[in-house]
């Protein structure tokens, strides 16, 4: 049978996502905590993988086991192997042929800044001492949305097939004391995220106008771009799938 699991990670420890050698990775831990479970080897495969030091409020993964009886029980032990800054929500069978990473139809991010200097949120918010016009943010930001090239925001020499990515929502406020960015999109280049956010910082601050952004789009060149804002502010916090591919969808 094919489960999906839905859980959350802080990034702060792990190396990303994806498992690689000589590196504790969120994928690695929750493997090892599963296989235990399940006396026997799981593998997962998720929505998408997430750089060094960046959380999730929502990821989702699927993998193939026999049936799970009671899957209060099995979230409940999982979590209890589980460390403290990965926790699992979800567990539910999906339709056999149903894809973490393929089906999913939207991704959204938040990238948090705070402008007043906490030690409370040193780990999980980029600290910005200067002046943000939000106004100009949000303007800058609207330029982004619909379906275009996005290569100017890309990690350099990303093996893709495309460039292109459809955004459907891009927008700054004010929660509390925290400045945060929402961008929804149906992918995400590498490093696309923060690349976005360094550069509309940089109109916020005055260093490029608005319009400039457009410019940076259709040149397809990161140098153009701004520089990427640490990976600490940082969240995935939601993707949606299809309700067909859920036994009860």
């Amino acid at each position: 049978m094919r489960y999906f699991i839905q859980f959350s990670y802080f990034g702060k420890n792990y190396h990303g996502w994806q498992k690689q050698p000589n590196a504790i990775t969120v994928q690695m831990v929750l493997e090892e905590a599963l296989s235990k479970i399940m006396r026997n080897k799981v593998d997962l495969v998720a929505a998408g993988r997430t750089d060094a030091g960046v959380h999730a409020k929502q990821m989702y993964a699927h993998f193939d086991f026999d049936e799970i009886k009671d899957t209060a029980d099995f979230i409940y032990r999982l979590n209890a192997l589980l460390p403290e800054d990965i926790a699992v929500q979800k567990c539910e069978t999906v339709q056999h042929d149903a894809h973490a990473r393929f089906h999913a139809l939207e991704r959204s991010y938040e990238y948090h800044i705070t402008k007043n200097k906490d030690p409370f949120l040193k780990d999980s918010a980029h600290y910005i001492l200067q002046h943000l016009d939000l106004d100009k943010m949000n303007e800058a930001s609207r330029i982004l949305i619909g379906k275009k090239d996005f290569e100017c925001f890309s990690k350099s020499n990303t093996d893709v097939y495309t460039y292109m990515c459809d955004v459907k929502a891009a927008f700054w406020k004010m929660e509390d004391d925290k400045l945060v960015f929402t961008i929804t999109a149906d992918r995400f280049l590498r490093n696309m995220v923060r690349a976005v956010v360094g550069t509309l910082l940089n109109v916020g601050t005055g260093k490029i106008s608005v319009d400039h952004v457009n410019t940076i789009l259709k040149s397809k060149d990161r140098g153009r771009a701004g520089v990427s804002v640490p990976a600490k502010g940082l969240y995935l916090t939601s993707i949606t799938y299809p309700n067909t591919i859920f036994d009860n969808g």
